[in-house]
């Protein structure tokens, strides 16, 4: 009997999906993100999106927020779209370059990507995810756990490696690393919860 050779799927068959379909393509592995996240989960989402947004509008920065349901489409040097096998949702995603924007969603890195970390999906945030944003190189990478109330950033040294990761809590005030003059206060964010 012949060992059956899994399918890599592409971002022309996750195209092909119901558009209800929540689902996340890595490594060419199709990953059902059902259940749908916490309120909680949400309410963080919301939060961290807010404070974000303000300060793009403020600073006049030539970036952009998205939140999940919003597909990132990471591709390899010289692949095509297409043929891509890492199709992302992120919970948030920030784009400084404009041409990677699509009517679909994004093609190529954010600079930041957010994941809230949801209990059905925890090790999807904290090594898979992690693993593949650091093969992307993704700036800045950050995952916040509400059960625990810690957040994890990874911040990207000399477009190579993260350097170790920096552990924060609810009650800490965070700095985003890609802009010079962001922070951004959790016990504000822990209140609201």
């Amino acid at each position: 009997m012949e060992a059956r050779i899994p399918k890599i799927y592409t971002y022309a068959d996750y195209l092909q999906l119901p558009q209800d379909a929540r689902v996340e393509l890595i490594d060419g592995v199709i990953y059902d993100m059902s259940p749908a996240p916490s309120r909680t989960h949400q309410k963080i989402v919301v939060e961290l999106t807010t404070v974000i947004n303000n300060y793009l509008k403020a600073s006049k920065k030539f970036c952009e927020i998205y939140t999940a349901p919003f597909d990132v489409v990471l591709i390899e040097e010289g692949q095509d779209e297409k043929q891509a096998t890492n199709v992302v949702q992120p919970d948030i995603s920030i784009i400084c370059d404009k041409r990677k924007l699509t009517d679909k969603g994004c093609v190529g890195v954010p600079e930041m990507i957010i994941e809230v970390v949801s209990e059905s999906n925890f090790s999807h945030d904290y090594i898979r995810k992690l693993n593949l944003y650091t093969q992307f190189r993704v700036k800045e990478y950050w995952i916040v756990n509400p059960k625990n109330q810690t957040i994890l950033v990874y911040r990207l040294k000399d477009n190579e490696d993260y350097l170790p990761p920096e552990a924060y809590t609810f009650n800490d005030k965070v700095k985003v690393g890609i802009f010079e003059d962001l922070i951004i206060d959790f016990a504000q964010i822990k209140e609201v919860l």
